[in-house]
Parts: structure tokens; sequence; C-alpha cells
């Protein structure tokens, strides 16, 4: 079987000697179609993504067609089309107990804690494959990416009438952005690139977009009084992964307001205890979604709310993948979601 392996750091190589998929029970096999490209794979291949070992096999935004299955309380059968949740948990912790399986303690997530779908098939349970009936296997890879920021704005409680600031306007940035408006928010976007804000703009519709290039904190928060009355966004949004924005952040949140990480920085993060106490703050973590926030995705991407057309800007076949990578981490490729294409 072919597939994409990445050795070490900064060394990714082809093979067609990897081992053919053994499905457990209640597993299935699934021939990959799309891979969507993350930033976690991008970290990995640069040596900077926690919980990573090598080597590796990465990729977690899947889709493809389902090439072996027994019987199944799902209906799925052999040749369907179908997403992929990649994150495994164990189904018995108190985090899952919770059905908070998204940040199970035993959690092994494709493509980071155990192989991933950069190869021809893959072995998945069925519990955690989603039937794309009439989605394009670019959206059904979508999916994933997207469940992400669905699941921050759940978990942020954003609403009706309230004002969320997102921070970052990266792929899960930008998720964030359309699932905050979807909620129905007032959506404000931040980013250093005056080209991702415009995007912010046309894509997911947000109502102001700040651009942060140059600009200290004290003069961000002059421009968030400004667009807010001086009451400032109710709920916080970073998505960036940056250690300076994600401290930076609670100087942007309202008296009450909820501030929530959904970008992960292998670091630690201070902050100032009288600022947050006096705003009696709460912070969140986001990590990963839940089943419910993939069929939130589901739902708005067969209504045609989100344009994934737009959404995947990159693109090559699995065979010359590996040569375009090292392009996709420049800046100047101006990638916001690659994706690897299997025959």
């Amino acid at each position: 079987m072919k597939g994409i392996v990445c050795d070490r750091v900064g060394l990714l190589r082809m093979r067609d000697d990897l081992p053919e998929p053994e499905p457990k029970p209640g597993e299935a096999v699934v021939r990959i179609r799309r891979v969507g490209i993350c930033g976690t794979d991008y970290h990995a291949f640069a040596g900077r993504q926690p919980y990573f070992t090598y080597p590796r096999i990465l990729g977690h935004e899947l889709s493809g067609t389902i090439e072996w299955i027994g019987d199944n309380e799902a209906e799925l059968s052999p040749g369907d089309a179908v997403g992929i949740i990649p994150y495994l948990h164990c189904g018995t912790c108190i985090a899952c107990r919770q059905g908070k399986t998204n940040c199970c303690a035993n959690l092994r997530v494709m493509g980071v804690h155990v192989d991933g779908g950069l190869r021809e098939f893959v072995s998945v349970p069925v519990t955690h494959l989603l039937k794309a009936d009439g989605l394009s296997f670019d959206q059904a890879a979508m999916l994933e990416p997207l469940a992400i920021g669905a699941h921050a704005v759940r978990r942020s409680g954003v609403g009706e009438g309230q004002t969320a600031l997102v921070i970052g306007a990266g792929p899960i940035g930008l998720g964030v952005m359309v699932f905050a408006k979807l909620a129905g928010a007032r959506v404000l976007a931040m980013d250093v690139d005056s080209e991702r804000l415009a995007f912010c703009r046309s894509w997911a519709g947000v109502e102001h977009a700040i651009d942060a290039a140059g600009l200290e904190a004290p003069q961000m928060v002059k421009r968030l009084a400004e667009l807010t009355d001086g009451e400032f966004p109710t709920v916080v949004i970073d998505a960036t992964g940056n250690a300076r924005s994600m401290t930076d952040a609670f100087g942007y949140l309202a008296h009450g307001g909820t501030l929530v990480y959904v970008g992960l920085v292998n670091g630690d993060i201070a902050f100032s205890h009288p600022e947050f106490h006096k705003r009696e703050t709460t912070l969140m973590g986001s990590r990963n979604a839940t089943r419910e926030d993939f069929d939130r995705v589901l739902w708005a991407v067969k209504r045609g709310t989100v344009d994934i057309d737009r959404y995947i800007t990159h693109r090559a076949q699995h065979d010359h993948m590996i040569e375009r990578f090292a392009h996709w981490l420049q800046p100047e490729s101006k990638v916001i979601k690659a994706v690897v294409e299997w025959p």
C-alpha cells in the first residue's frame, strides 16, 4: 500500500510497502480520496507539534469511500462516500462518560498519536464515519476543521445580539467566524494579514475586520472600544496559537465575558490576575470536536452556508504532495487550505 510518511522533522517520504489495514471488530476500511493539510501537519513537519512522535503518517482531515464494512447499525455500505471523525476516544474515561469525547483522557488522534490518512486505505471505527450523501469529497474532508470552529463557538455560548471577536484568520478562525455568525453574533475579525482580513469579509461575512499589523495592545483596545461603544466583545476566541496574542486577548474582553483558546501554543501563558478577576472572566480551552459539532457542520455545508470551493485554495495529487508541501509552509504561498487528492 502506498502512503506518505513523516520519518522525522523536515522529512516526508513516499512509500509503497505500507501494510494493508486489518480491521478490528466494529471497524470499516475506507479508501481515502481527500486529505486536508492542517496547521498540525505543518507543525509536526517543522518539529513544533506537542503530543507527536516520529515516524508518523500525517492526515486527519479525511474523506473517502467505504471499501469494506460488516453489518452495522448506521446502515453504511461498501461504496458509500464518508467523512471521518479522526478522534479515537476510549468511551470509558471521565470525559467520555460526560459526552466530552473530544478531550478523552486516552484520546488518540489520527495523524498525531496514531497513523493518519495520507495513504490509500485506513481502518476506522464505524462509529467515526459520517455518511456524506450529497457532498463532494472536498466538502466531506473539510467537515473536521470546520467542526473545530463549530465546537469552539458552541462551547463559548455566544448567541443572538452578542459581539464575538475572533483573533486569527486561518482555517480554524474562519470556521469560528462562520459558526459565530450562524449563532446570531456580530463578528469582528482580527489578524495581521490584510488579504486574510479581506477574505474574512467576503467569505465569512464579518461585520468588521481589524488589521493588527504593527499595532500594540493598547491601540487594539482603543479600536475595539470604538467598535463596541466601549463595552468590548462578550466573547473572544483566539485561534492563533501565538502566545503574545493569547496573552493580549485578556484585555479585549467585556466584563463578565468569556475567552476561548482554540489555538494551541507549545508553552505557558501568563496574565494579570487583577484584570482577569475584575472582569470575572471565564477562560476556556476548546479542543477538537464532538459528533454533535460534525453534524452541525454537515447540515451547514449541505445548506450551502459554507463555501468550500473558496476555502480550499491549493491542491496536489498525492504523488506531487511532497514537492508542494514545503511551498505551502511559506507565507508567500497564501495558502488558506491545501488538499491532497488520492485516486
